[in-house]
């Protein structure tokens, strides 16, 4: 039997809910399929930790992490600390540590849940979008000079480097050239950046020589929102930079119907460290104890996670049980049911063990 170590971080607001629904589908996964094992240690890092030590992780955090073959990380953010500290203290310090530079964010439509998007339903809209996830816009680049003053000034330095793109749309590439349609988009704004992001386009056009078989173009930022809501049949793989992917998959969430059901894999492919999966629906401290969090999304980013430790099989398990629940309107309010989290989790562990081969 393989044995996978898994690292919790289940951190902040509805996290914990999240990531306890998680691990608890995966190891029924584990348990119905026979074929592997799951060890799961849990962390307590995030903002009451900080609260506690004034960091959001220990020192030697990522070397705490390191052993494991991946982490699942539910949410992080509070109220009453400043965003820039909780996600630099914590979940981009994982990922830029480790070097995950490919963020990974399937969308599409699930059954029982409904677009707001006129005449697109469950297979309209299918689409992974590649966030290049260590430079660019949030390389941390940057600084702040004459605080207080008349005259202050605030720098944020975008980095691009030839290896970072190349690295990044060789990614995006192979993965287009993996799905049926073989076609990607590639995002841009080389109209009015005109040198990081002309190399974006350059590199694009570079590496696209080397997949003769994958059909591709290119668009602008801005144009790209208008065809995301307008014509969402003819998109299948997207790679975008570190900031413009961060915004465009937020807004394939919402046009997939919820941020709630909406996964992401942190990625390093050369598995020289461990990836990090998470729900990208963030912390959402208004519903946190409430026991209505959608659990979705964590489902989801546990399937791939399953899919990046070579369990392709399992994964496609528990999505099809994911699926099912849905269709059967078993769904968390947010998306229009009134399931709570755990009724949810027990009806996607009930459909795990059912026939659902």
């Amino acid at each position: 039997m393989r044995a996978y170590k898994i690292a919790a971080i289940p951190a902040d607001g509805i996290g914990p809910e999240v990531i306890a629904a998680g691990v608890d589908v995966l190891q029924a996964l584990a348990g119905r399929v026979g074929a592997f094992s799951l060890d799961v240690t849990t962390f307590d890092w995030g903002t009451d930790y900080y609260k506690r030590t004034g960091v959001m992780m220990p020192a030697d955090g990522l070397a705490q992490l390191r052993p494991f073959d991946a982490i699942y990380f539910g949410a992080v953010g509070a109220p009453d600390v400043p965003d820039h500290i909780t996600l630099w203290g914590l979940r981009l310090q994982i990922c830029q540590g480790f070097d995950q530079y490919a963020n990974v964010r399937p969308t599409r439509i699930l059954p029982g849940i409904t677009s707001p998007l006129r005449n697109v339903g469950v297979g309209d809209l299918d689409w992974v979008i590649v966030r290049e996830n260590s430079e660019g816009e949030y390389a941390g680049n940057g600084g702040r000079t004459h605080r207080g003053m008349p005259e202050e000034v605030g720098t944020e330095v975008a980095i691009f480097t030839r290896v970072g793109v190349e690295r990044i749309m060789r990614y995006a590439f192979k993965l287009a050239q993996a799905r049926p349609r073989k076609f990607l988009t590639v995002v841009t704004k080389s109209n009015a950046q005109r040198f990081g992001m002309v190399m974006w386009d350059e590199i694009a056009a570079e590496v696209a020589t080397e997949f003769p078989d994958v059909a591709w173009d290119k668009m602008l930022v801005d144009a790209m929102t208008v065809r995301m809501t307008l014509d969402p049949k003819s998109l299948d793989t997207i790679v975008a930079t570190n900031l413009h992917a961060d915004i465009l998959s937020d807004l394939a969430g919402a046009l997939a119907g919820s941020i709630g059901v909406a996964p992401t894999a942190n990625i390093n492919p050369e598995r020289r460290s461990p990836s990090m999966f998470e729900p990208i629906h963030g912390s959402a401290f208004d519903i946190a104890g409430k026991g209505i969090a959608n659990p979705v999304a964590t489902f989801w980013t546990g399937a791939q996670m399953l899919e990046h430790l070579g369990e392709p099989e399992a994964a496609a398990r528990l999505m099809r049980a994911v699926d099912a629940v849905c269709a059967a309107g078993v769904m968390t309010p947010d998306v229009g049911g009134a399931a709570t989290t755990r009724q949810v989790t027990e009806a996607v562990i009930g459909a795990i063990h059912g026939a659902n081969d």
